[in-house]
């Protein structure tokens, strides 16, 4: 896990005490559990904003607290989701939690594969037509 960019020991320590599951569920169920999965606020006719609830909040708290970082300094990935979600008028917050969200997915991968991240995809060694 550690090998995500943005998610150092401190982060790594939390996500492995506080979701002992980590690899062994989907990335929905991981998503949940971590209280970061959007959910809906409807009812009737009506349509409401989606919002996060439940899950665990210091395990919430600390994939908040190292996206904020990774989302503006270390991880490519998350800056470049970032600067388009704020482009397209989302606020700040709700940013963040995509990037959070997008982070615990990265590290759920990484545990599941027991591969390290490489934060590029592979090259392709056939020619694409």
């Amino acid at each position: 896990m550690n090998s995500v960019d943005g998610i150092g020991l401190p982060t790594a320590v939390a996500i492995l005490v506080r979701l002992p599951e980590i690899g062994r569920i989907t990335r929905e169920q991981a998503v949940a559990l971590a209280g970061l999965a959007p959910y809906d606020d409807d009812s009737g006719e009506q349509t409401g904003v989606r919002h996060i609830e439940g899950g665990r909040k210091r395990l919430r708290r600390a994939f908040y607290t190292a996206s904020l970082a990774a989302s503006f300094r270390w991880n490519p990935q998350l800056i470049k989701l970032y600067q388009r979600l704020t482009a397209a008028g989302k606020e700040h917050k709700r940013a963040l939690i995509a990037c959070a969200r997008k982070m615990l997915i990265f590290a759920n991968t990484v545990v599941a594969r027991g591969t390290p991240w490489c934060g590029e995809p592979p090259m392709r060694s056939f020619p694409v037509s």
